[in-house]
């Protein structure tokens, strides 16, 4: 599998030690950059690259590294067809794959440990999505929000 990454300055060197992790678990990982360090970069032109690549690379998921993981997960989102999810435990990088279907994992370098992000990786590259008929029928009215601009339905208003 194919993994596309970008960072800011503050992920440069999360971003090395996770392309070399990748190439050791048998992954590819692409880095779009930045490939030195500028500590007044600006993240979007290498995170967006990372999530348009994901969208254009059928079955390739993406990580996108700054120093909280906020920005760039908002960039990553804005690019039609990623469902990015910054994940800050196991459980909310596992939750994003298996009930959200996410396609890029946002990780804050300045957050967590080398090891503690690596982790969190790897459970993000290897849960699967679930599949529940809920979760599907989910991320179906985001979709259809996405392509369209038009809201999905509301449920039936309760009665008193």
């Amino acid at each position: 599998m194919r993994v596309h990454l970008g960072s800011d300055h503050a992920g440069i060197e999360l971003k090395a030690h996770l392309v070399a992790w990748l190439e050791s678990q048998g992954y590819e990982a692409v880095d779009h950059g930045p490939v030195e360090y500028d500590p007044v970069d600006d993240y979007p032109p290498y995170v967006l690259r990372a999530a348009l690549s994901v969208v254009n690379d059928a079955g390739s998921l993406g990580v996108v590294i700054g120093g909280s993981g906020n920005g760039e997960q908002i960039a990553a989102n804005k690019v039609r067809g990623v469902r990015a999810a910054l994940a800050w435990t196991d459980d909310t990088a596992t939750l994003a794959r298996q009930h959200n279907d996410a396609n890029v994992v946002s990780i804050g370098a300045r957050m967590h440990t080398e090891d503690e992000a690596t982790r969190m990786v790897e459970l993000f590259l290897t849960t699967p999505f679930s599949g529940e008929e809920r979760h599907a029928r989910r991320i179906a009215m985001i979709e259809g929000f996405e392509n369209t601009g038009r809201l999905p339905d509301l449920p039936d208003a309760p009665t008193a």
